[in-house]
């Protein structure tokens, strides 16, 4: 097999897209975990790989930075085959997130974050703004952190180090398995919150695996539902999936409550009606174009009103009902 290697992958870029064509994973036992799997990844996007226990999710994830070697099919990154380059030195150019975040516990933080800067030959300099940048980017302060040992911080900051680490050489493509199920609700909703605050700011592309439908719905810009032996069921953006389950069983794993969690993902922009006479409206509650259903409602239900006035750049462009939150076409 020819092998490429990998100089300086990703030169000038941010993200890449990643292409799935026809994956698939069967051990000599003849146990299929994955079956054939295609789909596409665009670069700068989220997409979360969700579904039951055994179904392949962290195989998949695995197959992409070529930790487990696909039976058949082929992972191509901004068109590039996977197998056809050098695996130690693809898997410095993506990042790589799990649960147990996997800090040296001997190093310190600011070692810790510079681990594949170094592998790549970095000056220390280089590597230590780099670390403190990062640092202050996942909202941990350098001056108060960089020093300290893993055992120092809690487990939410172990995990925001984590995310630090597999972006520290800015790679295309950020891996994550589970990354926040082992922390408390509480914790795992502003980890949750953060991870999305950093996404806006570095727009890489990620591939994440959870089980949690909720942090689904909300991280992620399209989701595959995976089924037993790694069969895709469906793949679509969140509020498809939950106005839209392509069947029994996608409908049974959204639960019967989707309808409610689709007021969530689903922008204003995307279901407003025409704004009526302006002398109608003036009375009305309002809420921005780039808000959820779920803001409509909020916003009406805090006004007792039925109607609700929706503004971009503070001009008022269109209108949501109450009957209209209640009529998003959610398939039963």
């Amino acid at each position: 097999m020819d092998v490429t290697p990998i100089t300086d992958v990703g030169a000038g870029r941010t993200a890449a897209s990643i292409t799935l064509e026809n994956l698939g994973k069967v051990y000599p036992d003849g146990s299929v975990a994955v079956g054939d799997i295609s789909f596409e990844v665009p670069a700068g996007e989220l997409v979360v790989l969700i579904g039951p226990a055994g179904c392949g999710k962290s195989t998949i994830l695995r197959m992409l930075n070529r930790l487990i070697e696909p039976s058949k099919g082929r992972v191509l990154i901004d068109g590039e085959d996977v197998t056809r380059q050098d695996p130690d030195a693809l898997r410095r150019t993506i990042g790589y997130v799990i649960q147990d975040v996997g800090l040296f516990p001997h190093q310190t933080v600011r070692t810790n974050i510079g681990t594949v800067p170094r592998l790549l030959g970095w000056d220390r300099k280089r590597i230590r703004e780099r670390a403190d940048e990062l640092l202050d980017l996942v909202g941990l302060d350098p001056e108060r952190y960089a020093r300290r040992y893993p055992h120092e911080l809690s487990g939410g900051q172990r995990q925001q180090v984590g995310v630090a680490r597999a972006l520290a050489a800015d790679p295309l493509v950020l891996l994550m398995d589970e990354p926040f199920s082992a922390a408390d609700p509480l914790v795992r909703a502003h980890l949750q919150e953060e991870f999305l605050r950093l996404q806006n700011t570095v727009r890489k592309t990620i591939v994440l695996v959870t089980h949690d439908i909720d942090e689904a719905v909300r991280l992620g810009d399209r989701i595959a539902v995976l089924g037993d032996g790694g069969r895709l069921l469906q793949y679509a953006t969140p509020a498809d999936l939950l106005g839209n389950p392509a069947s029994e069983q996608v409908r049974e794993f959204v639960g019967e409550d989707r309808g409610v969690r689709r007021l969530a993902v689903t922008k204003v922009r995307e279901s407003m009606r025409p704004i009526g006479r302006v002398e109608q409206i003036e009375r009305l509650p309002t809420v921005d174009a780039e808000g959820t259903l779920y803001d409509a409602l909020s916003a009406m239900l805090t006004s007792d009103s039925l109607n609700v006035v929706v503004l971009e750049d503070g001009k008022p462009v269109g209108s949501i009902s109450r009957s209209l939150l209640f009529d998003v076409p959610v398939k039963s």
